[in-house]
């Protein structure tokens, strides 16, 4: 690999890492604005736990010995933003929160896994 698409290839993992450490912070700030009734309450600590990880994850992947290691903790983050994105949609579909308040965390929820799907099927096919 050529420095030229090693500094590439460095800047997107950066970027990703900069994305969903944001995702995290977006997530931990709804969860922060619920209202205090129990059953939000209960909804929140889950999408909190599956949004926040979605970083962890990730950023552990970037760390891989192995390309089977990188394909396993990206996918461990792509379950991780389905829940999330499930979580989200039963916040909605439930009324708790309104749709065009958590249209552009949903937005980037699908992003992000685009993103995942896209990263481990590009590994797949080298190895």
């Amino acid at each position: 690999m050529s420095d030229d698409l090693r500094t590439i290839e460095n800047s997107r993992k950066t970027d990703l890492r900069l994305r969903t450490r944001s995702f995290a912070l977006r997530i931990v700030r709804l969860y922060t604005s619920l209202p205090k009734a129990a059953e939000a309450q209960v909804l929140g600590k889950q999408l909190l736990r599956s949004g926040t990880s979605v970083g962890a994850h990730y950023h552990e992947a970037t760390r891989a010995k192995s390309n089977a290691e990188f394909i396993s903790k990206s996918q461990g983050g792509l379950q991780e933003l389905e829940e999330t994105i499930y979580w989200l949609n039963l916040f909605i579909d439930s009324g708790i929160v309104k749709k065009e308040q958590l249209s552009g965390l949903c937005q980037e929820a699908d992003e992000l896994a685009a993103i995942l799907v896209a990263s481990v099927k590009t590994v797949k096919r080298r190895t």
